[in-house]
Parts: structure tokens; C-alpha cells; sequence
């Protein structure tokens, strides 16, 4: 379970990190987008520092998501992007493909906190 666990956080983590890194250098070529997903991306170019922002927040999230020592701070630094990206996927996208991997990896995410919810006590009591 150890093994499983390490190389889901593993392929968790990187993919976030390379998610981040793609907002600073636009390297990963896009689909056309909808109508209704210009409009979201025209908003979001709108206010010019929220995309980094995200893009930080999912390198640094996807960094502390790989070790396990920092793996619960990852989780939740990770979450409200995460959050994000399913009610996106499911709301505007709904593609199958990006609805499946947004739920696998939700739910990997979700593991993760439950399976580090001793070192959250501290936080909410």
C-alpha cells in the first residue's frame, strides 16, 4: 500500500507541477475552445495575476503533494484548486476524458487528506 500510495502522490504531484509550469510557458498545445470558455478565459485575462497565482499554487502544491513528510500541507494547499478544476470540468468542460481524470485525481487528493487527518487535529481543535 506504501509503494501505491508514493507513486499515486508521485504522479499526482508532477502532474500539477507541470500543469503550474505550463501556465508561466504555454508549452502544451490547447483544444479550440467553446464559446462559453472564452468568455471564462477572457475574465480570468482580465485580472492579470490570477493565472500565476494558480500556476504557483500548483507547482508548489505538486512539489509538497511527492514527499511524504510534506504531503498533508501539499494536499490542502492543492485542494482549492483541485475544488476548481471538477467544478469546471464538470460545470463548463464536460468532457468524459477531463471528467475522469478530474475525479481520479479529486479523489486521490481526498485520500490523502483523510489518510493525514492526525496531523489536521491540531489545526481544528
Amino acid at each position: 500500500m506504501k509503494v501505491i500510495k508514493f507513486i499515486l502522490s508521485l504522479l499526482f504531484g508532477l502532474m500539477f507541477i507541470n500543469a503550474g509550469l505550463n501556465k508561466f510557458f504555454n508549452y502544451i498545445p490547447m483544444e479550440k475552445p467553446t464559446p462559453e470558455q472564452m468568455k471564462l478565459f477572457a475574465a480570468f485575462g482580465e485580472i492579470h495575476w490570477l493565472m500565476p497565482l494558480v500556476g504557483l499554487v500548483e507547482v508548489v502544491g505538486g512539489l509538497l503533494f511527492i514527499f511524504p513528510k510534506t504531503r498533508a500541507l501539499g494536499a490542502i494547499v492543492i485542494l482549492p484548486v483541485m475544488v476548481g478544476i471538477v467544478v469546471h470540468v464538470f460545470t463548463i468542460d464536460k468532457s468524459p476524458m477531463g471528467m475522469s481524470i478530474a475525479g481520479a485525481l479529486f479523489l486521490i487528493n481526498l485520500w490523502m487528506i483523510i489518510d493525514n487527518k492526525e496531523k489536521y487535529k491540531a489545526l481544528v481543535s
